[in-house]
């Protein structure tokens, strides 16, 4: 008999118990398999045997496998998802235990994280870490459906580095600052990261800001402007960060729409799926139409534009 048939039996009520997706991956690609692991973490499922995922039968939780499944029907892959009670093999204890265990490895990971940059970043780097940490903390509790103790530390060792950040954040705000009207320059034949960026600083950070484009390299700036994702910008890539995510930490903006919308635009720009979010194909594919239906980079800014304030409403934000 299957060993996974053996631990778990079918619920006989969907409103209590656990739901499993039993994954059915093909030989290949085998980056199905890294797909689906960032996927159930982005949950919270927790592996029972193989490809078989568990999620405790709460509110959501149905919805968020039914996605799952549909991502993996579109990869070529699929699953079979239904509510179980434990008869034999697995008690309800040891599973809610798994559950503490994955969370509270999480929360530990971000405890180290958030004492390394305490200790051997300066305090700009703190106060552009801050808010991916924070953000972090509340991914995991999004998911801790059982409470893992962990948590009480990384929501210490976040609150040791906000007092260590909090005169870094304002310093990151006013030194920051520019004036309003300045021009700001960066790359002709303007695309995801550069269309999102020049949205950004119209909407939050020089609302009169004016935009230059020049050839990639060789440009040498006039007094007073401001270049963006471009070489030796004032702002741009640093590190795995795209510049969208550069002008939210050195403006220190932590409007949690603001970095949904970056895990998009990094995902896109950066190709690594960092962030896995579900919008990013999308996305991607109105930008390429818009970019061919626009030749001109003011033009391409100015309706790009538009596609980000409707992408940042449904994300949450504060329409104006």
């Amino acid at each position: 008999m299957d060993d996974t048939n053996d631990s778990i039996a079918q619920a006989p009520r969907a409103d209590e118990g656990w739901l499993l997706l039993i994954a059915q991956l093909p030989p290949k690609p085998d980056y199905l398999r890294v797909k689906l692991r960032r996927r159930v973490q982005r949950i919270g499922a927790v592996p029972l045997r193989g490809a078989v995922y568990v999620l405790p039968n709460q509110p959501d939780a149905a919805e968020d496998f039914q996605w799952l499944r549909s991502e993996l029907l579109a990869d070529g892959a699929d699953a079979i998802i239904c509510a179980a009670t434990p008869l034999a093999g697995i008690t309800e204890e040891e599973l809610r235990k798994r559950f503490r265990d994955a969370r509270g490895d999480e929360y530990v990971a971000l405890a180290e994280e958030a004492r390394t940059v305490a200790t051997s970043a300066s305090r700009d780097d703190v106060g552009r870490a801050l808010p991916r940490l924070r953000r972090r903390l509340d991914e995991i509790g999004r998911v801790d459906f059982f409470g893992a103790m962990e948590r009480f530390d990384a929501e210490g060792a976040i609150n040791e580095l906000t007092e260590l950040g909090s005169s870094a954040a304002e310093r990151a705000a006013t030194d920051g600052r520019v004036e309003r009207g300045r021009t700001w320059v960066t790359r002709e034949g303007v695309f995801v990261d550069r269309i999102a960026s020049a949205w950004l600083i119209r909407r939050v950070i020089d609302p009169d800001a004016t935009f230059k484009f020049v050839t990639a390299r060789g440009y040498e700036p006039r007094l007073g402007e401001v270049r963006f994702d471009m070489y030796q910008a004032e702002y741009t890539h640093e590190g795995d960060r795209c510049t969208f995510e550069t002008l939210l930490g050195r403006f220190a903006l932590d409007e949690p729409a603001l970095h949904a919308l970056a895990e998009i635009v990094h995902d896109i720009d950066c190709k690594d799926a960092k962030f896995a979010r579900p919008e990013a194909s999308g996305v991607e594919s109105i930008l390429r139409g818009l970019v061919s239906a626009h030749p001109a980079d003011e033009d391409r800014i100015v309706h790009g534009s538009a596609i980000f304030d409707a992408l940042y409403a449904q994300l949450g934000g504060v329409t104006r």
